[in-house]
């Protein structure tokens, strides 16, 4: 069976890290990914006819909760049937794993992890497949699974949800967000000479800082402003902190001033800037239909009646919600989620558009993708 460079097959891929991953490879197009689900490592045969003809493996599937001794073996196990499967296929292809800091330390996971390692890259050895240890710090970012991925996650969970985050242990932590860290797995897949352990660097923290930082965005954007987002950091932390306020504080209401001469609301504060611009739109028609990696998007109708309708990728469940110009509201739009909005009334449809960035045609960072799939 010939291999395929630029065909990479995901184990775990519909974990955290493996969700980031197709959605980077989204806007890869030279790029298909082969989903391994968990049940194809049942038995190799069924795992080998998964990953097939796929060049690449990119292998994420893992424990890192649970009894030590269950975390220990469970990934020991995945390493040894994803090489007792790719035996079965008689050619090496490229193995990237996803190593974590962890495996310089004592605990169950991070000696399970180096030694699924060494595993690995034994096997890689004897075949004269390259191989790739890529040791990660700790990933955040949308989607995170609170009490589980990480204190980042629990973080943004607990203040989404009104209530005060404890620090258990205010030790140092290492961040980096799950796009950044996907976006070097893909550099990693397609590079032909890199081999051996390859250390992702974060940004280092103490836990303590990180929460106060985490108020801070979440304090600002409760009282209506729009934080600074010129660092990157910054608007990593803005869109992952956003992901858990939505679907269920959308839409915000605005205040609306009203005197005799009519009435007056505050659409857009922001100590960071942007572009705001106003569009009509006619009975019936639809604008959107697409997604962002990075951009704060806000919708907000103005005059007449209008549906948003917003999807995750990957997923089937499309968010619809209803908003009119007589009760100013906005919904700001979450990254890796597409969105369109439709007016639904009878006449024109004056909605106003912001964005944390002025549009550039050669970095747009928008990506067409339907809502409403299977139409």
């Amino acid at each position: 069976m010939t291999k395929t460079l630029n065909k990479i097959a995901i184990t775990g891929s519909s974990g955290f890290l493996g969700w980031h991953l197709r959605c980077w490879a989204k806007q890869m197009p030279s790029v298909e990914v082969i989903e391994v689900p968990d049940e194809s490592f049942d038995s190799l045969e069924s795992l080998s006819e998964t990953i097939g003809s796929a060049g690449v493996v990119i292998h994420l599937a893992g424990m890192n909760r649970g009894p030590e001794a269950e975390v220990y073996e469970t990934n020991l196990k995945l390493a040894r049937n994803l090489a007792g499967a790719l035996d079965r296929l008689g050619e090496a292809p490229v193995i990237l794993f996803a190593n974590s800091t962890h495996s310089f330390g004592d605990s169950p996971f991070g000696q399970s992890k180096r030694e699924a390692s060494a595993l690995l890259a034994m096997w890689a050895k004897d075949r004269g497949a390259r191989y790739v240890d890529v040791v990660l710090p700790h990933l955040f970012g949308e989607g995170g699974r609170p009490f589980y991925n990480s204190a980042f996650a629990t973080f943004c969970h607990q203040l989404a949800n009104g209530e005060e985050p404890q620090i258990l242990q205010d030790g140092r932590v290492e961040l980096i967000h799950a796009q950044r860290a996907a976006s070097r797995f893909m550099e990693l897949a397609l590079d032909t000479e890199t081999s051996g352990a390859v250390r992702i660097e974060g940004i280092p923290m103490q836990v303590s800082v990180l929460l106060a930082h985490l108020k801070s965005l979440y304090g600002s954007y409760a009282e209506g402003i729009i934080p600074d987002l010129s660092d990157p950091f910054h608007l990593d932390c803005f869109n992952t902190l956003r992901s858990y306020l939505y679907p269920t504080c959308y839409p915000m209401p605005l205040r609306l001033h009203t005197d005799t001469r009519g009435g007056l609301f505050e659409a857009v504060k922001t100590q960071h800037g942007g572009q705001a611009f106003l569009s009509s739109t006619h009975p019936g028609i639809t604008r959107g239909r697409h997604y962002h990696h990075r951009k704060v998007e806000r919708f907000l109708v103005v005059s007449g009646e209008a549906e948003i309708r917003i999807r995750r990728l990957f997923s089937m469940e499309v968010q619809v919600f209803r908003v009119s110009g007589a009760e100013p509201c906005f919904v700001d739009m979450p990254t890796f989620h597409a969105h369109e909005i439709t007016n639904v009334g009878t006449r024109d449809l004056l909605t106003l558009f912001w964005s944390h960035e002025i549009f550039n045609p050669s970095d747009s960072d928008t990506y067409p993708e339907p809502v409403i799939l299977n139409q």
